[in-house]
């Protein structure tokens, strides 16, 4: 079941050029049907170049995902083509995967099955959020600023991951600007960002992908491997970027299931 979208900040959005649908960044909700949610909640971030949304890397995610009794939101972030440049994104995202916890405690789902899903350039804000978290401020009036901003594992499609020599450049111009700092270029290099507290991670890329290099890929599994970071990679011949669920996607998502499965993700007896 699809609800109405929400605004992430219901009274007043920081760092908001104006008051348009562009820039009131919005979660839409997708429940499981009455008594089939196992508890796991998922934040899903569309790819598009942070220059636009796709709705097959959003909608069609949440409607696989809550096939499987995952409750879904996907988030509608500011983007770059609308005049936004780090660290909006970034705050939008950890805003969301705040929201998506508290609202885990209000449904009696569970806080710490709270997962991040991001394609393309979703992927990078997704890995941005999995290597830039914070665990929340506890003195906050707010109570959704209280929840940690750290998913408890990541699911990357063939992601940007890094702002150097394999990045996507659409992407790294709509995030960073047209002449961005070494130091903001290294910042936003997630490979670079990887640490032991990184959550656990899902990739899969192709080797014909053309718009955004395998390396981005291989590069963050390698970081996560150096940190002693579980996650599970998976490479596939064939494929051109974008594929999402579509007919023509390899069985990621079947192999994305049981790695769920390996976490412990979809609940008890899941596996």
């Amino acid at each position: 079941m699809k609800a109405a979208p929400f605004p992430l900040w219901p009274d007043h959005t920081p760092d908001a050029r104006g008051t348009t649908d562009n820039d009131i960044p919005t979660l839409t909700a997708y429940l499981p049907p009455a008594g089939k949610a196992n508890g796991a909640s998922m934040l899903i971030l569309p790819g598009g170049g942070y220059g636009g949304l796709a709705d097959h890397e959003g909608k069609g995610y949440a409607d696989w995902l809550v096939a499987q009794g995952i409750t879904c939101y996907v988030l509608k972030y500011r983007l770059g083509s609308h005049g936004y440049h780090h660290p909006v994104e970034l705050n939008d995202a950890a805003r969301g995967l705040r929201y998506v916890r508290s609202l885990a405690r209000r449904d009696h789902l569970d806080p710490a099955r709270v997962g991040i899903i991001g394609s393309s350039a979703g992927g990078h804000l997704a890995s941005t959020l999995l290597t830039h978290f914070d665990a929340g401020n506890a003195t906050a009036t707010d109570p959704i600023e209280r929840e940690s901003s750290r998913p408890d594992l990541g699911i990357l499609c063939y992601p940007v991951i890094t702002m150097g020599q394999f990045t996507h450049q659409g992407s790294k111009f709509n995030l960073l600007g047209p002449s961005p700092s070494p130091e903001l270029v290294k910042a936003l290099s997630n490979e670079l960002q990887v640490t032991p507290q990184t959550p656990p991670c899902f990739l899969w890329h192709t080797v014909e992908d053309a718009t955004v290099p395998v390396e981005n890929s291989l590069l963050f599994a390698e970081a996560l491997r150096r940190n002693h970071v579980p996650f599970s990679l998976h490479i596939y011949e064939k494929g051109h970027h974008g594929l999402g669920l579509t007919k023509a996607a390899p069985p990621w998502g079947d192999q994305c299931l049981y790695w769920f499965g390996e976490r412990g993700f979809l609940g008890a007896d899941k596996h």
